[in-house]
């Protein structure tokens, strides 16, 4: 309205050869500025904008350009990684930092992070992992396991590593960390290595992390391990690596308490969740449970391991696991729980319902005897307390054998409690569903009918098995939308 007046006040005085000078020298004008725009967006100033849900939002951002990052999948950009974790790390105390990483396939060895952070993938970044062993500094064994899992000795640190942190957040639009596995397997089955694989992700000792929207591929070993720590939310996460691969676990809780994990695919050569809490007398001595911990809208695929499985290395404990809707499609056993003489510790209060299982080898599966230990030091009087397992609201289907239960002598599993679940059966199925020993416990609604130690409790008690209805702290944590609009050069 103001230009118009101006402009009609203008050619009442001046004529329309005055308007006509007036337009084009605004005209000029439009196009100087936008061409500035235009070269500065050609010189890489301006990025596009970008929103994300978070534990919490950052007052201040950089991308790894900025710190001489290359992301042409050849240069190594371990240092840069690091320069720029450093840097950020000032702002911890002054709303933390970002990290952005852009298209491109970003080369890197190892890095720590730090508190108050969030590493930030874009849809086309790939993170590779360096395949120069230089580049992946040796810790010592965690200690609550007394040696590595791979060589008696330390470790290699993790890709995406911290320790002693709090309010972390890697994540992104999908971005994918691509482990490049195949190395490290060859060297592991020619037993080359003298440290343990490296795992993907790895926070020790950290409170308050989020690991979120992200694609892992083709991990040395464990994809994610948060071990001693706490509040701890994985959510939207995929995660593939060969059937055949060794021990890429997905998503391994390893000792802590509070955690979240929900709405991930995973394709894995061993178990798709694999809960953990030291081993043998290390994890005894440590004695650190895994607890509080929810499991939900899981899909596995997992020929040769199981979709959830509690150990073997349970020796601090497990207690208080709720999943629920969980999918496994080609999965050796839905849910299994490991452990042996040796072990100590205890697995109780465990809450499964709403399984939907498709080909699987079994679909439940407890053993007493898995004989992998740290050492010949372990004390064989050492047993472990199975009780309080719950199971409800199964269907499966191509089944080879329902169940295999087998406790220990002396030392049975306890508590056990399944019920309102239907199992097809394959064609070519086990003449003998169910397989128990040193177990004891009931069930209600099952089929095929169960083991005689399992007896049937009739259809009044189909709900017998519990699911606590109270949720955890870890439930009401709410995430923030966060939003940047990024500028690197």
């Amino acid at each position: 309205m103001h230009i118009r007046t101006w402009f009609e006040s203008k050619e009442s005085c001046f004529g329309s050869l005055h308007l006509v000078t007036r337009i084009a020298t605004l005209l000029v004008l439009v196009a100087l500025i936008l061409g500035q725009k235009g070269a500065e967006a050609r010189k890489g100033r301006i990025l596009e904008s970008f929103e994300y849900m978070a534990m919490s939002c950052r007052a201040h951002s950089a991308s790894i350009t900025d710190f001489g990052g290359i992301g042409d999948g050849k240069t190594s950009n371990t240092k840069a990684f690091q320069d720029a974790v450093n840097h950020l790390s000032q702002y911890a105390n002054d709303g933390g930092a970002q990290l952005y990483v852009p298209a491109g396939r970003w080369l890197t060895g190892s890095f720590s992070l730090t508190s108050h952070f969030t590493l930030y993938l874009h849809k086309d970044a790939v993170l590779l992992a360096s395949q120069d062993m230089s580049e992946w500094p040796v810790l010592k064994a965690l200690p609550s396991y007394g040696r590595g899992r791979d060589a008696a000795g330390g470790r290699f640190a993790s890709l995406i590593f911290g320790t002693n942190l709090t309010d972390v957040v890697v994540t992104g639009a999908n971005g994918t960390i691509d482990g490049q596995g195949a190395f490290w397997w060859q060297n592991f089955h020619k037993g080359k290595l003298k440290y343990t694989r490296p795992y993907l992700i790895e926070f020790m000792y950290s409170d308050n992390i989020q690991i979120s929207n992200l694609t892992l591929l083709n991990s040395p070993s464990w994809n994610v391990h948060p071990v001693y720590s706490s509040n701890i939310l994985v959510q939207g996460i995929t995660i593939i690596a060969p059937i055949t691969s060794p021990n890429t676990d997905g998503i391994n809780p390893d000792s802590c308490t509070n955690v979240r994990i929900e709405d991930s695919y995973i394709v894995s050569g061993d178990d798709c969740i694999a809960v953990k809490s030291g081993w043998d007398e290390y994890g005894i001595s440590f004695g650190m449970p895994t607890k509080q911990l929810v499991i939900r809208r899981l899909t596995c695929i997992s020929p040769y391991s199981a979709a959830i499985a509690l150990g073997s290395e349970m020796s601090g404990g497990i207690e208080d696991v709720r999943a629920e809707d969980i999918t496994a499609i080609h999965t050796e056993s839905g849910v299994r729980i490991k452990t042996a003489r040796g072990r100590g510790g205890f697995v109780k209060d465990i809450y499964v319902k709403g399984m939907t299982l498709h080909t699987m080898k079994w679909v439940f599966w407890m053993t007493g005897n898995y004989k992998a230990h740290a050492d010949n030091h372990y004390d064989p009087n050492a047993l472990p307390v199975i009780q309080g397992i719950n199971y409800r609201e199964i269907m499966a289907d191509n089944v080879s054998m329902a169940a295999r239960l087998e406790g220990i002598e002396g030392d049975p599993f306890t508590q056990i409690c399944i019920s309102n679940v239907t199992i097809g059966m394959a064609a070519k199925a086990k003449k003998v569903p169910w397989t128990c020993t040193d177990v004891e416990g009931i069930t209600s609604g099952v089929s095929p009918r169960p083991c005689d130690q399992l007896p049937d409790q009739g259809p009044e008690k189909i709900t017998a098995c519990d699911f606590p209805a109270e949720p955890l702290s870890i439930d009401r944590v709410v995430l923030k939308s966060c939003t940047y609009r990024m500028k690197y050069m």
